[in-house]
């Protein structure tokens, strides 16, 4: 009878174990992006090695770009000034735009050096273990991240419709209609759209 007691025991024991388990992967999900759930904070060296975190922008509106200076897609938009041009035009309403690198080769001297070269004015976060890109599940530079005021991601994809560089009359910039939207107190119309460019080089 004794036996019976503890092995019901050690059963009960292994099944709270389990338990505590599944709620462990639970929670490691949950801090993984996705639309209107709360964007995961991180810290981050910008290129002249100052530490960055998202929460330092409590309150704002924040836009992420994944980036990577060797990437055809990213030196074309960068030719064209998208992204210092749309930083620029929404600066003074409270917008922050922080760019990232998850190459696995990223350094912030590198970064330094690009953000010199296409006079950027916001920071070149440098993610080379990846764990920020993996997080938000960024796939490809440029990948593009909207968060609202209160922390939650409304938007992610593609800075444009244009993959090809051609479009010019019907050309939509998804980021500058998001941040409209959200600006004029309106929900966001395309939330998420399908990112194009390179493919993050993450390390092994």
């Amino acid at each position: 009878m004794r036996n019976k007691i503890y092995a019901a025991a050690s059963l009960l024991v292994l099944a709270s174990i389990a338990l505590v388990g599944q709620n462990c992967t639970g929670d490691q999900i949950d801090s993984t992006a996705s639309i209107g759930a709360k964007a995961p904070d991180f810290m981050l060296q910008d290129q002249n090695g100052k530490s960055v975190s998202l929460h330092d922008f409590a309150g704002k509106i924040v836009v992420l770009e994944w980036t990577n200076p060797d990437c055809p897609f990213v030196q074309r938009q960068y030719k064209e000034k998208t992204m210092t041009t749309l930083s620029s035009r929404y600066q003074d309403k409270g917008v922050v735009w922080l760019a990232i690198n998850s190459g696995h080769s990223a350094t912030n001297d590198s970064d330094k050096q690009w953000a010199a070269a296409q006079d950027i004015s916001y920071p070149e976060l440098n993610d080379s273990s990846g764990s920020t890109g993996k997080a938000y599940h960024a796939t490809n530079t440029p990948d593009m991240f909207v968060i609202a005021t209160d922390g939650t991601l409304v938007y992610e994809g593609a800075i444009d419709n244009d993959p090809d560089g051609d479009k010019s009359s019907d050309k939509v910039n998804y980021v500058q209609q998001a941040l409209d939207e959200i600006l004029s107190g309106k929900p966001v119309s395309t939330p998420q759209t399908k990112p194009y460019g390179c493919s993050v080089k993450y390390g092994s």
